[in-house]
C-alpha cells in the first residue's frame, strides 16, 4: 500500500512523517504533528517532551562521564609527572 507522503515525494520508503517517532502511532494526513530537531515527527505533546527528557538525560549522562575521564587523564599526568607509574587501559594492535 502506498502511503500519503509517497505521493507527494515520489517513493515507496517509509516517509518519517507517516508514524510517531516514538510510539509508532500512525500519523494521518489530516493530524497534528509535533516535530523535534527537524526531522523527527511525533503523534502528540507528551510524546515529542518524552524524547525531549530522554535526549538531556543522555547529554547529562555523557558530560558527566566526559568529566569524570578528563579529572582521571589529569591525575594521571599529576602522578606521571610524579613519577609515578601511570597504567591507561589503552591497547593498541598493528
Amino acid at each position: 500500500m502506498a502511503s500519503y507522503y509517497s505521493a507527494f515525494f515520489g517513493s515507496e520508503e517509509p516517509h518519517f512523517l507517516e508514524s510517531c517517532s516514538l510510539c509508532s502511532k500512525h500519523l494521518g494526513p489530516n493530524s497534528d504533528i509535533f516535530m523535534y530537531r527537524g526531522d523527527t515527527a511525533f503523534c502528540s505533546q507528551e510524546c515529542r517532551e518524552e524524547q525531549i527528557e530522554s535526549d538531556e538525560a543522555k547529554e547529562r549522562s555523557w558530560k558527566l562521564s566526559a568529566r569524570s575521564l578528563r579529572k582521571k587523564s589529569s591525575e594521571a599526568a599529576k602522578d606521571s609527572a610524579a613519577g609515578k607509574t601511570v597504567r591507561t587501559g589503552t591497547l593498541v594492535v598493528a
